[in-house]
C-alpha cells in the first residue's frame, strides 16, 4: 500500500513557526527563562515527528544559555534516538541531577527510564532494569500514568531480550490498557508492536504479524517516523522467518531510508544487517556481505556491542559457506569476546561454534 503523505495542519505549523523565531531572538537577546520555555515546547513536538537533528539543534542553542534540565534531557532524547548513546548518556545524567536537586519528581522517574532504554541498547541490561525499577514506584507516587505505562513497557522489553517471553507479556499486558486508558497513541503502537516482537521470538509469526499490522498505522497516524521504521523492519523480520523473501525485503527496504531520514543510525544498522541476512538466505552471499559490511562499522560507531556481535556472527557465517574457516574463526573470537562483555545469552552457543570451526580446520591442516 502507498504510505501517502498526511496534509500538515496549517494552524499548527504556523504556531511552530512562530515560537522558533520567539527561540532564536531569545537566544541571541541573552532571554533564558523564555528560551527554555519556548524552546522545550517546540522540541516536545519534534520529538513525537522524529525531527531529531532539529530538536539537537535548538537544545543545544538553549544550553548556550546556560545548564537548563530541559534541554538536556531534549538533546538526550535526540542523540539516543540517532544511535549515540554515550553522549545520550551524558545528557540525561545532567538532567537527572538537577531534576532530583529541585524536587522534580515526575521528571526524575522520566529521566530514569530514559537511561534505562539507553543502556538497554547497549546491551545492558541489569543497568537497564536498575533504572526502570528505580522509576517504576515514583510514577505511581505523581500518579503519572503515561510514564507508568512507558516504564512497564521498557521493563516489559528487557525481559524480552532476556528470553523471559512470559515476563515481558506480564509488562505489556500491563501496560497496554494504561496507554490507552491515557489516549497515548504513541505508546500504544509501542506496546504493540513490543508485544509483536515477543510473538515473533516465540516463533508465532501469525500473531506477531497481527499486532504489527496494528501498531503501523497508528504510528502512521501520529507522525512517528522513526517507530514505523522500527514496525516495518519487524514485518520484514516475520516475513522472513516464513521465508517469505521478497515481502521481507519489500519492508526492510520501506524502513531503510526511514532509518536514514531521521537519522536512526542503529536502526539503519539493524535493517542493513536484516536485509543481509535475507540474502544470505537467498545464497546470494555477495551481496549478504556487502550488507554486512555497511551495518557492521555503523554498530562499532554507535557502542552497540551486542548488534555488533550479531553482525559479525552473520559474516562469519557466510566465510564458513565459501569455505573460508580463518576468516570465519576470526570473525567468531570477536563474536565471543563482545557476548562476554555484554553478558549476552548466546555465549555458550557462539562458543561451541567457534570450537567446532577451529577443529574443523584442524581436521583439514
Amino acid at each position: 500500500m502507498e504510505d501517502r503523505e498526511r496534509p500538515v495542519n496549517p494552524a499548527a505549523a504556523t504556531t511552530i513557526a512562530r515560537r522558533v523565531e520567539v527561540h532564536r531572538l531569545a537566544v541571541a537577546g541573552r532571554q533564558p527563562e523564555i528560551a527554555r520555555k519556548v524552546g522545550d515546547r517546540v522540541c516536545r513536538v519534534w520529538l513525537r515527528t522524529s525531527r531529531f537533528a532539529a530538536v539537537e539543534a535548538m537544545a543545544t542553542a538553549t544550553l548556550t544559555l546556560g545548564p537548563d534540565a530541559g534541554s538536556f534531557y531534549d538533546r538526550g532524547w535526540a542523540r539516543s534516538s540517532t544511535g549515540r548513546p554515550r553522549p545520550a548518556l551524558e545528557d540525561y545524567q545532567q538532567a537527572l541531577t538537577m531534576y532530583q536537586q529541585a524536587g522534580h519528581r515526575g521528571n526524575e522517574a522520566a529521566t530514569l527510564t530514559s537511561i534505562g532504554r539507553v543502556y538497554d541498547s547497549l546491551g545492558d541490561r541489569q543497568r537497564a532494569l536498575d533504572h526502570y525499577h528505580q522509576a517504576l514506584p515514583i510514577t505511581r507516587e505523581v500518579d503519572n500514568r503515561a510514564g507508568e505505562a512507558a516504564t512497564l513497557n521498557n521493563i516489559g522489553s528487557v525481559y524480552d531480550s532476556l528470553g523471559d517471553r512470559q515476563r515481558a507479556l506480564d509488562h505489556y499486558h500491563q501496560a497496554l490498557p494504561i496507554m490507552r486508558e491515557v489516549d497515548n497513541r504513541a505508546g500504544e503502537a509501542a506496546t504493540l508492536n513490543n508485544i509483536g516482537n515477543v510473538y515473533d521470538n516465540q516463533g508465532d509469526r501469525q500473531r506477531a504479524l497481527d499486532h504489527y499490522h496494528q501498531a503501523l498505522p497508528i504510528r502512521r497516524e501520529v507522525g512517528d517516523r522513526a517507530g514505523e521504521a522500527v514496525t516495518l523492519n519487524n514485518i520484514g523480520h516475520a516475513y522472513n522467518s516464513q521465508g517469505d523473501r521478497q515481502r521481507a525485503l519489500d519492508h526492510y527496504h520501506q524502513a531503510l531510508p526511514i532509518r536514514r531520514e531521521v537519522g536512526d543510525r542503529a536502526g539503519e544498522a539493524v535493517t542493513l544487517n536484516n536485509i543481509g541476512l535475507v540474502y544470505a538466505s537467498l545464497g546470494d552471499r555477495q551481496r549478504a556481505l556487502d550488507h554486512y559490511h555497511q551495518a557492521l562499522p555503523i554498530r562499532r560507531e554507535v557502542g552497540d556491542r551486542a548488534g555488533e556481535a550479531v553482525t559479525r556472527y552473520n559474516i562469519a557465517m557466510v566465510h564458513q559457506a565459501d569455505g573460508e574457516l580463518d576468516q570465519a574463526i576470526g570473525e567468531l573470537e570477536h563474536v565471543v569476546d563482545l557476548d562476554r562483555q555484554v553478558g549476552h545469552p548466546d555465549l555458550e552457543a557462539d562458543t561451541r561454534v567457534l570450537e567446532q570451526l577451529r577443529q574443523e580446520r584442524a581436521e583439514r591442516q
